[in-house]
């Protein structure tokens, strides 16, 4: 959904700002990770303060499992598992989708990143919105010109933040492939 008209964007803003607020209390607790410096965790803290002309809300509508009688006996005998693994993978085919959003939006020269903390209360968002019973969102994006210039991305090396071959194990150095 794309959201322009103002009174409808601040309805929305309202209720990512009591969230915002619930997350950053979180984030306060947790204190500032590492990787970030002083700047960067305040730039981060206080990114959620602006307006932005256009939000898009990415949705997706929820499919359900089929009746266990419905499927074979092997499957069926796993059918929690099942259930399981399709609420966590329930976001998998929409977060790529919402990736080369904010890819194009870069190379438009647009800001905008993927926000969640809306979803803490879905049922007011659903209302704002009038979202069907088996419709959910799983981001809210807000869109515009960036305030101040960011230039590129400063990345933390692969091996600052990738294993090889199980939790720990030390990324070689080197060609790897």
């Amino acid at each position: 959904m794309v959201i322009r008209e103002e009174a409808q964007r601040r309805r929305l803003a309202a209720v990512y700002r009591k969230a915002s607020d619930e997350v950053a209390e979180i984030y306060a607790a947790r204190g500032r990770p590492a990787h970030l410096t002083d700047a960067q965790y305040q730039r981060l803290m206080a990114g959620g303060s602006y307006d932005a002309p256009v939000l898009l809300v990415p949705c997706l509508k929820k499919r359900d499992m089929p009746p266990r009688d419905a499927l074979p006996e092997a499957v069926a005998a796993r059918y929690e598992a099942h259930l399981i693994h399709q609420e966590k993978i329930r976001g998998s085919s929409i977060y790529p989708a919402i990736q080369n959003i904010i890819l194009a939006c870069r190379a438009l020269g647009l800001g905008t990143l993927i926000t969640t903390n809306h979803i803490l209360y879905e049922d007011d968002v659903r209302t704002i919105l009038g979202l069907p019973d088996d419709v959910f969102t799983f981001a809210l994006m807000p869109i515009g010109y960036p305030v101040g210039k960011y230039g590129p991305l400063a990345r933390r090396s692969v091996s600052e933040v990738t294993y090889a071959e199980c939790w720990g194990g030390p990324w070689p150095s080197g060609p790897s492939i």
